[in-house]
């Protein structure tokens, strides 16, 4: 973060010092956790389900925060926040805020971020939402404009009214480029985190059934996806998925620059010549108006196209070379935990971790990436599908598990492992597909697919692992790779 006294941050948010003259300097990074602390930064005291970030004040400057931005008093120098009058309905909540004490801090941290981010004028700011894949092209974008000056991006999903301007605001003087991902649970959400980082770029993934139980239709989750586009400024860029006719719908939402990406023919910036290797890795021509380059991508996964595409044409706005953002693509890692991981054990056993979320659009192409992987080889080999529930589906909820479990047969997948009551119906759904005997089976919970697993996978075998990340099975991915090494 650019320095500023606990004086100007008390006048940037509105609040009030408290046991300081406010002549202390925030040097460093912001952050909710003590053990993060480093000397000079700002400690976040924020309400939790089980401890509460107040009572930790002064444990978090005698570890060298300057101060602390809070919701009431503290035993340590701090920063009071107003506290928030209204909020809408559908905003955020902290596990724990009873007396609105988070949200007020919340409210004092994106004041804070947006007069940071308005600061810094050589800063480009680019924003990604989407139903699916948010995470792994924020990761990928990182990557590919990295090259060209300093990138700040977030960890992992963290991507809400906490993560979004905590984020922002470890940019500085020398940041080039800012690249966020945006959440959303209703609509508003994204015009709102919009507010807080004004982005210049807005890509726009996908639309598909996450979140169906907030927003009600995929239509109410288009209208609020496109929010981003909407806040573009004229001199901006929108990158729309011309293969997503909701998305590519959104142009007319937006007084930026659009930019086409995909594999339809009137795509700007498109894909042609797919080819998938034996770990699902996709070598394809870029094709863009500037000329074309060939691409290899070390991610796996099929739908690691249309994210490359995304990142490509951000980076030839900006102008890098076809060849420069071929190059830069082929070189990009996966950064990002549990989001499929492919590691084979010495028996053969090859064991693909994409256990951190899912919905049914994340799901699908992860059931792709798992029958390409299998059928690269000759004979076939046997493929496992360790499924998990998948959240905030409303009342498609059945519906969207009975047709996964259909897509498991139509895909060849040899057996299928339902994780959870909640999940009953992918089980039903392989059944009335067509799968028989033990084919599909219903387990309770992670350890007793875990025990199932370990009785029957045999040297060879695919296993995919996937559900939302609230159910953590990304413990069976690790319990089977260490029964690998035994």
């Amino acid at each position: 973060m650019i320095a500023l006294t606990l004086a100007e941050i008390a006048e940037i948010v509105g609040g009030r010092l408290h046991a300081t003259d406010g002549s202390p300097v925030v040097t460093g990074s912001i952050e909710f956790d003590t053990r993060k602390v480093t000397e000079g930064g700002l400690f976040l005291a924020l309400p939790g389900e089980r401890v509460d970030g107040h009572d930790f004040a002064a444990q978090a400057v005698a570890s060298g925060a300057a101060g602390v931005l809070a919701g009431r008093e503290v035993d340590a120098p701090a920063v009071i926040a107003p506290p928030v009058e209204t909020r809408h309905s559908n905003a955020y909540v902290l596990a724990g805020d009873k007396n609105g004490e988070g949200a007020a801090v919340l409210e004092a941290l994106a004041k804070l971020a947006r007069y940071v981010t308005d600061q810094l004028k050589n800063l480009t700011i680019v924003g990604i939402t989407g139903s699916a894949g948010k995470t792994s092209t924020k990761d990928l974008i990182a990557q590919v404009l990295r090259p060209t000056g300093e990138t700040i991006a977030p960890p992992g999903s963290f991507n809400n009214e906490l993560g979004h301007p905590w984020t922002a605001l470890r940019a500085t003087e020398d940041t080039k480029f800012l690249v966020l991902e945006l959440s959303a649970r209703g609509i508003g959400h994204i015009a709102n985190l919009c507010e807080i980082a004004p982005p210049k770029f807005g890509a726009v993934l996908n639309v598909g059934s996450a979140h169906l139980s907030e927003f009600g239709s995929r239509e109410g989750i288009a209208q609020g996806k496109g929010e981003l586009v909407e806040a573009l400024p004229e001199d901006g860029v929108a990158i729309l998925n011309a293969d997503d006719p909701l998305v590519a719908g959104m142009a007319s939402r937006t007084k930026a620059k659009v930019v086409l990406v995909g594999e339809n023919p009137n795509a700007d910036v498109r894909a042609e010549n797919i080819e998938l290797d034996e770990q699902a890795r996709a070598s394809f021509t870029l094709k863009t108006a500037r000329g074309d380059a060939q691409v290899k991508l070390s991610l796996s996964g099929p739908h690691q196209v249309g994210n490359a595409l995304v990142a490509a044409a951000i980076a030839l706005e900006l102008g890098a070379t076809p060849e420069e953002v071929a190059e830069r693509l082929g070189a990009a890692e996966r950064v990002s935990a549990h989001r499929m991981v492919i590691t084979d054990r010495e028996d053969g056993v090859t064991v693909i971790d994409d256990a951190y979320n899912a919905n049914p659009d994340s799901v699908r192409a992860a059931l792709k990436a798992l029958a390409t992987i299998s059928r690269a080889t000759t004979p076939a080999r046997r493929s496992w599908a360790v499924l998990g529930p998948m959240a905030e589906l409303g009342d498609d909820a059945v519906r969207e598990h009975d047709e996964i479990g259909r897509l498991v047969v139509r895909l060849d997948i040899s057996k299928l492992v339902v994780i959870g009551d909640p999940a009953r119906a992918m089980h039903q759904g392989a059944h009335l597909e067509g799968s028989w005997g033990d084919e599909s089976v219903l387990v309770p919970d992670a350890d007793a697919a875990i025990a199932l697993l370990r009785g029957e996978v045999r040297p060879g075998d695919v296993v995919l692992v996937k559900a939302s990340n609230a159910y953590r099975l990304w413990r069976i991915a690790e319990a089977l790779l260490e029964a690998g090494t035994k």
